[in-house]
């Protein structure tokens, strides 16, 4: 009897671990089926969140993790001022995963750095699509525009600014651009390089058509010989870029000036305002020509006036050709000396009868004012069917030479007045005054 009430405690007991157990597997279960509907975020990992609260120094955000993530510290100092005044509590925002769990067991987030993924996500894609992007010009630089797109900083080079608006600018400083910010402005993607954070755009390519159609119309416009005022766009080696009524025209090196001209750069700079003479059309090819020089004298015409056929001159020879010698005449004039008028016997080449640096009489044959070209002869130096000009030239020389040396006699013959030494009148010197008037040597003596 005993053995059986001693034994019913014990069995009880085991009862009670078993049903111990029992709910230490239900809680397990229960925890472990609570867990299966939470996803635990990772770093780097994008989430949309609900704002659970908002405080003067923190954002919780419910990010359906085991506890609320936090937008704190240097991440909450980059939202703008705006911004963090219009969030609210139960308001879905994107945010970023910057740390899954900090040491205090917390999951750090960020507003800006989530905003900033999504925006280079869409770029990429708009870059990709061609889709177009109306903003705002919200600075500049030196090199060109900053718009803001879908977040992000990007950057419009000159180059890629549409033609009217940089006509609209003077000079090459950054303040230039100054009165354009906020203008609305349409642009296109053109580079997208996240690593290195570059958002290049184009206001160009996003209205290829419409600049088109300006370019044909103002070609359609032109007269050749016509004068326009236009803007230098851009310069190259091999000339400079104006822009007339919204086309660019070249100006050639060629014909920027009547001098020399090594590179654009040493006459024009961008931005410059000029005046141009259209003097060439191409309306297949759409190519507007331009000159600068056409607009100036030409000062090689002033100079050629001095020279006439048949009239002896004197020239250095600057360089030797197959076809014949150059000779520079006075006022810098460079004129060729064809190879057959070098001799009167045949030769195979100028430098069988001249070489460079020589210092020769030649004859003007023939001038042409149009081309620019003096042509010259050695060879008829002493040609007899010149002769009476000849005859005349050194008589009208020897007269001028006559009329100098009369004129230099009479100006030897009456000194300038400032050289005529005019004596004062009733003025003794102060010694001839002291001196006494000399005795005879018989007086000074005592001899009479």
């Amino acid at each position: 009897m005993m053995d059986q009430q001693d034994a019913q405690p014990g069995n009880g007991g085991r009862e009670e671990d078993i049903q111990n157990d029992d709910n230490l597997e239900t809680m397990e279960s229960l925890m472990q089926s609570e867990d299966a509907g939470l996803e635990f975020p990772s770093q780097g990992e994008i989430r949309t969140g609900v704002i659970a609260s908002i405080s003067s120094n923190q954002i919780l955000v419910s990010i359906g993790a085991k506890s609320e993530g936090v937008i704190m510290g240097r991440e909450l100092e980059q939202i703008s001022t705006s911004e963090r005044e219009a969030f609210k509590v139960g308001e879905e925002v994107p945010v970023y995963v910057v740390n899954p769990e900090d040491n205090n067991g917390n999951v750090i987030l960020s507003y800006v750095r989530a905003r900033e993924a999504m925006g280079w996500d869409m770029v990429e894609q708009m870059q990709e699509s061609g889709d177009t992007f109306d903003g705002q010009i919200e600075g500049y630089n030196k090199g060109g525009l900053i718009v803001v797109v879908h977040g992000l900083r990007g950057f419009i080079p000159a180059s890629q600014i549409s033609l009217a608006r940089r006509n609209a600018v003077q000079g090459d400083t950054p303040d230039r651009w100054a009165k354009m910010i906020g203008e609305t402005i349409t642009v296109r993607i053109i580079e997208v390089d996240r690593g290195r954070r570059r958002l290049i755009l184009s206001e160009r390519a996003a209205n290829p058509e419409s600049r088109q159609s300006i370019k044909e119309r103002v070609i359609d416009e032109l007269e050749e010989g016509e004068t326009y005022t236009g803007r230098v766009t851009s310069i190259a080696d091999f000339g400079a870029f104006v822009n007339i009524n919204g086309a660019d025209g070249l100006v050639h090196l060629s014909e920027l000036s009547w001098e020399r001209v090594q590179h654009p750069s040493e006459v024009l700079e961008v931005g410059q305002e000029v005046t141009v003479k259209v003097i060439s059309v191409d309306k297949e090819k759409k190519r507007i020509g331009l000159s600068i020089r056409a607009l100036q004298g030409d000062p090689w015409h002033d100079k050629a006036e001095k020279f006439a056929v048949g009239q002896l001159v004197e020239g250095t020879i600057t360089r030797l050709t197959k076809f014949g010698a150059f000779a520079r005449l006075e006022g810098d004039i460079e004129a060729l000396i064809h190879i057959s008028e070098l001799s009167e016997n045949r030769i195979n080449h100028p430098k069988e009868a001249v070489k460079e640096g020589d210092t020769l009489t030649l004859r003007v044959i023939r001038i042409d004012i149009d081309q620019r070209r003096i042509g010259l002869s050695l060879r008829k130096v002493d040609s007899s069917s010149f002769a009476d000009q000849d005859m005349k030239a050194l008589a009208a020389e020897l007269d001028q030479e006559e009329g100098d040396e009369v004129e230099e006699e009479d100006q030897q013959a009456a000194p300038p007045e400032d050289e005529v030494e005019v004596a004062p009148v009733d003025e003794a010197q102060p010694d001839e005054e002291a001196k006494p008037e000399e005795e005879p040597e018989e007086e000074k003596n005592g001899e009479v």
